[in-house]
């Protein structure tokens, strides 16, 4: 049994923002929490550990540098997405894509030479 995916969701526009919340909860795999505001969402982010921070509607840019800053110092491997509409479809398409690009770029890779046997003198050959 897999953990769920915990989602940061901040918007400015309460509404869409309860229905963002709502939207990311309806994936059993994902849990979502709502921040209205920069210093709510640093207080949940500082409490919870979440795995992605979505960005939504009313946020300038000014802001959106300022969050970016502090999620990424106290955690450099949050992923964070701007997502501005465009229906369920597209949000939870966006949220998927960005969890397997960074489950692709954490894989593992193993690479070994196997030379247990170069001095053996033993000459097998296989035909």
């Amino acid at each position: 049994m897999s953990t769920r995916t915990e989602i940061l969701i901040i918007g400015r526009d309460e509404s869409i923002l309860q229905t963002v919340v709502r939207l990311v909860n309806n994936d059993p795999l994902w849990a979502g929490t709502g921040a209205a505001t920069d210093e709510d969402a640093i207080e949940k982010f500082h409490h919870h550990p979440f795995d992605v921070v979505l960005l939504t509607n009313g946020i300038s840019d000014e802001e959106d540098k300022k969050l970016r800053a502090i999620f990424t110092h106290q955690n450099p491997d949050i992923i964070i997405i701007q997502h501005y509409g465009g229906g369920s479809g597209l949000l939870q398409t966006e949220i998927r894509e960005a969890l397997d690009k960074q489950k692709a770029a954490n894989k593992p890779t193993v690479s070994f030479t196997d030379d247990a046997l170069k001095n053996a003198g033993l000459h097998i050959h296989i035909e």
